[in-house]
C-alpha cells in the first residue's frame, strides 16, 4: 500500500500552498510548472517544466499520478476530455471546470439553476452591446468570457459612444455584457465537494477589492443578515452539486440588500481561491488541505473557525525588493501575524504574499485588521509604516 500521488497543473502560489498540506497528510505532490522559476517549484520535490496546452505533455504528466487537479483554470477543455477518455482521474472534471473557464457558460448555468444572476447577454458586435445598454441602462460591464482575472478582461462601458470605442474587443467570438450591479460590498462563499457528493461550506466572507485585485478578506462577513449568509452558502453548495464540482469552489458574490436573496452571483472559481486564504490559519481545515482531501474522495474536514474573526491581507510588489528583510521586521512587529510568502520575484502590483491574523471575537476585528495591515505594509515597504525613508 502507498499513499496517493496528486498532480497539479500549474506552478503558481496555489500549487505552492498545497505542498505543506500534502506533506502533512503523507501524499506526494507533483507539479507541471510553466517554468523553472515559478512559485511552486521550490516547494515540491517533483516539478516538471512543461506546456500545459500541449496534450502529449499533459498526458505524460498525468499518467504518473493518481488524481490530476489544477492551480488555474486555463487548461484546454478538449485536452481534459481526452485525458478522461484515457482513464485519467481529472478533478474537477472538464464538464464542471468549463463553468469557471467560460463566463458565458457560467451565466447560462446560473440561469438554468434559478439562482440570482445579474442581467446579461452574449454580444457579438458593437450594435449588440448598444442594444443591451439601452435595454438594461448604462453603464454596463463588458467581459472577455475566457482568460480574465484580477480585473483583466473587464471594461466599463458608460454609454453608446464608449461602446463604439470598444470595437477593438470584438474579434469574432461573443463577449459577455452584464448590468453594472449596484452593490454594497463583495462577498465570497467557499465550499468543497468530493466525487461522491459529500460537501461542506466555510462561513461567507467579505472580500475587499482594490483596482480589481483582492486586497483584504474578513471572515466571517460582519453584519450580514443570517438569511442572506445561509442562502449564499446554499447557492454555492447547490452549484457545486448540480455542476458536479469536486475540490474547492468559490462563488464570488455581490451583496444586494433588497434584491433577490440579498446577493447576485458574480463569478466562480473551481480551485482554492484568494478569498479562502484566511482558512490556512483561521479554520480547523484550511482550503488547501480540504481541496486535496476532496479531489481524492477522502472525508472532508471541519470548517469551524479557530477564533471569532480572521483577516487576510494581501501584499503586492512595491518599492521593496527584499521581502526577507520585510518579513523579519513584520514578524518582530506583529508576532500574531502568520506570513505566507509566495517565493516570487517582486514586481509592482504583483501578488507576492499574504498575511493572516485571527482574533478571539468579533469585537477584536479593528485590532486584527490593523495588525494584518501593518504586517503586510512592513513586508511590502521594507520598513515600519511611519518610518521615513533614509
Amino acid at each position: 500500500m502507498r499513499f496517493p500521488i496528486i498532480g497539479v497543473v500549474g506552478g503558481g502560489q496555489l500549487a505552492r500552498m498545497m505542498a505543506p498540506a500534502a506533506t502533512e497528510l503523507g501524499f506526494e505532490l507533483r507539479v507541471l510548472a510553466e517554468g523553472p522559476d515559478v512559485s511552486a517549484v521550490p516547494a515540491v520535490a517533483n516539478a516538471v517544466v512543461g506546456d500545459y496546452t500541449d496534450y502529449d505533455t499533459l498526458l505524460s504528466f498525468a499518467r504518473g499520478v493518481d488524481v490530476l487537479t489544477f492551480d488555474h483554470e486555463h487548461v484546454p477543455g478538449d485536452h481534459l476530455r481526452a485525458l478522461a477518455g484515457e482513464g485519467i482521474n481529472v478533478q474537477p472534471g472538464p464538464d464542471a471546470l468549463v463553468h469557471a473557464q467560460d463566463k458565458l457558460v457560467m451565466r447560462a448555468a446560473v440561469d438554468r439553476l434559478g439562482l440570482p444572476n445579474p442581467a446579461w447577454a452574449a454580444v457579438s458586435s458593437v450594435a449588440d452591446l448598444i442594444d443591451f445598454g439601452k435595454a438594461t441602462g448604462w453603464p454596463v460591464v463588458l467581459k472577455t468570457p475566457r482568460g480574465g482575472y484580477d480585473g483583466k478582461g473587464v471594461r466599463i462601458i458608460d454609454d453608446a459612444a464608449a461602446a463604439e470605442a470598444a470595437a477593438d474587443w470584438f474579434t469574432g467570438a461573443a463577449l459577455l455584457a452584464e448590468e453594472k450591479v449596484p452593490f454594497t460590498r463583495e462577498l465570497s462563499a467557499l465550499v468543497a465537494r468530493t466525487p461522491d457528493g459529500e460537501s461542506v461550506a466555510w462561513p461567507v466572507v467579505h472580500s475587499i477589492q482594490v483596482n480589481g485585485v483582492c486586497d483584504e478578506v474578513i471572515a466571517p462577513a460582519q453584519d450580514l443578515a443570517p438569511e442572506t449568509a445561509a442562502a449564499a452558502s446554499e447557492a454555492a453548495l447547490r452549484i457545486a452539486a448540480e455542476l458536479g464540482v469536486t475540490g474547492v469552489m468559490a462563488a464570488e458574490l455581490f451583496e444586494t440588500p433588497g434584491r433577490g436573496p440579498g446577493f447576485l452571483i458574480n463569478e466562480l472559481a473551481m480551485r482554492p481561491h484568494n478569498s479562502g486564504h484566511w482558512t490556512m490559519d483561521g479554520s480547523v481545515t484550511g482550503q488547501f488541505e480540504q481541496h486535496l482531501r476532496a479531489v481524492l474522495g477522502l472525508p472532508l474536514g471541519s470548517t469551524e473557525l479557530l477564533g471569532g474573526v480572521a483577516v487576510m491581507k494581501n501584499f503586492l510588489g512595491a518599492g521593496n525588493p527584499d521581502l526577507y528583510l520585510g518579513t523579519r521586521l513584520a514578524l518582530a512587529a506583529e508576532p500574531a501575524a502568520k506570513v505566507h510568502n509566495y517565493g516570487k520575484a517582486v514586481r509592482p502590483g504583483r501578488k507576492v504574499g499574504h498575511v493572516n491574523v485571527v482574533g478571539a471575537s468579533a469585537a477584536d476585528l479593528p485590532a486584527v485588521r490593523r495588525s494584518a495591515e501593518r504586517a503586510a505594509a512592513i513586508i511590502r515597504d521594507g520598513r515600519e509604516p511611519n518610518e521615513e525613508k533614509a
